[in-house]
């Protein structure tokens, strides 16, 4: 009996902390959409909240034309982790693996393409005065 009240607790744990890091992903995109990058990036985000419509050239399209210099390092994780939370769940809703990376030496997928993109550009520094 014991035994099973652990694993009990072990699984209230784990739902807890997948609740935590869930608002905590939540309101991180809350703040990049309310942030000074919120006009360029929020096309980007309707475009990964409809992303079964999307072609995947137009969501590379649409990533390469945004000036990724002017977007700090910090809002470029938040766009990443959106971008690869949004293609993993229409991959499973398609019934596929949720992440399916290229072998060495093959075509990289869309999420590897977008990311080396984003991460193509340092943020520009900002002059201290």
């Amino acid at each position: 009996m014991k035994r099973q009240s652990q694993k009990d607790k072990e699984l209230a744990d784990n739902a807890r902390l997948l609740r935590a890091s869930r608002a905590w992903h939540r309101e991180q995109k809350e703040q990049v959409l309310a942030g000074p990058y919120g006009a360029v990036l929020n096309e980007l985000f309707r475009m990964l909240k409809n992303l079964s419509c999307v072609q995947p050239t137009q969501l590379i399209g649409m990533t390469r034309a945004i000036n990724w210099s002017e977007i700090d390092y910090p809002t470029r994780l938040t766009v990443i982790h959106e971008i690869n939370r949004e293609i993993c769940k229409l991959r499973e809703q398609r019934g596929l693996d949720p992440i399916s990376d290229p072998l060495p030496g093959a075509r990289d997928n869309v999420f590897r393409i977008i990311r080396t993109i984003i991460n193509a550009t340092p943020p520009r520094e900002k002059i201290r005065s």
